[in-house]
């Protein structure tokens, strides 16, 4: 628990450290998210995202980005798992006023420890992430040769309460705080990324399929260091599970 208090004043003083500066872009968007779990085993999960972000404070809507997502994840034991996997997205632009007849790839990879703990109908989960991440040049005319590589890493607290339970069907309530640090020589007025805050309902319709509907607000820092985007995004995720059956080898005789 000494842990989780360090971190949570960590949270809130690089979130009150970014609170302070000017330049506020105030933006409001809709991200569509499928995501997939295919259950290898006990032990072995492959997991598959596919989300598309719109702006809607604009008339009419226009594109933030789309991205796809791969990763693999093994679970060591009933509290901990890691992961690692890909990332490819596709940006439109981050200011709905401004359009480009293209569009700015970034590909990135992730890896990720998650520890879990259980108390009674109330579950907390922290994710340890880190990314590389290159993006493809570019300025305002079109892309350029080469990309300019970043880290960032993630800290994420989430707590889960089921708030009812029947047979395959739940239904529970998630809120989460992630803080989010660039890194690497590229990064000089931006080491504070990000900070997250997310509050949402999951239903679990049967074994297989859950649908969830939640706020997420988002603080972000730009590259110049005094300009920001403050994102009020509302976000439904459709969680679709499918496990492999296990062929049993019959003994003959």
């Amino acid at each position: 628990m000494k842990t989780i208090r360090i971190f949570c004043l960590l949270l809130v003083c690089f979130a009150s450290k970014a609170q302070t500066d000017k330049n506020i872009d105030h933006q409001s968007l809709l991200w569509t998210r499928y995501y997939n779990q295919l259950t290898i085993n006990n032990k072995w999960s492959l997991h598959t995202e596919f989300d598309n972000r719109i702006f809607i404070n604009t008339n009419p809507t226009k594109e933030n980005l789309y991205e796809m997502r791969l990763q693999g994840r093994y679970k060591i034991n009933p509290n901990i798992e890691v992961g690692g996997g890909f990332a490819y997205f596709s940006v439109a632009t981050q200011d709905p006023d401004v359009s480009f007849d293209f569009r700015i790839p970034e590909y990135r990879s992730q890896q990720d420890l998650i520890y879990k703990q259980d108390f009674g109908d109330f579950t907390l989960n922290q994710r340890f992430q880190v990314e590389e991440r290159f993006f493809h040049n570019a300025n305002k005319e079109g892309l350029l040769p080469g990309t300019t590589y970043f880290w960032r890493f993630r800290y994420r607290l989430q707590g889960e309460y089921s708030c009812w339970k029947k047979e395959n069907q739940y239904l529970k309530a998630i809120v989460y705080d992630e803080l989010m640090i660039n890194g690497g020589q590229n990064v000089v007025k931006n080491t504070f990324d990000q900070n997250r805050i997310y509050a949402a309902l999951q239903y679990g319709v049967n074994k297989n399929i859950a649908l969830e509907l939640g706020y997420l607000n988002s603080f972000q820092q730009r590259a110049s260091g005094v300009d920001y985007f403050y994102r009020d995004i509302i976000r439904f995720t459709f969680f679709h599970k499918i496990k492999l059956k296990v062929k049993h080898k019959v003994q003959t005789n």
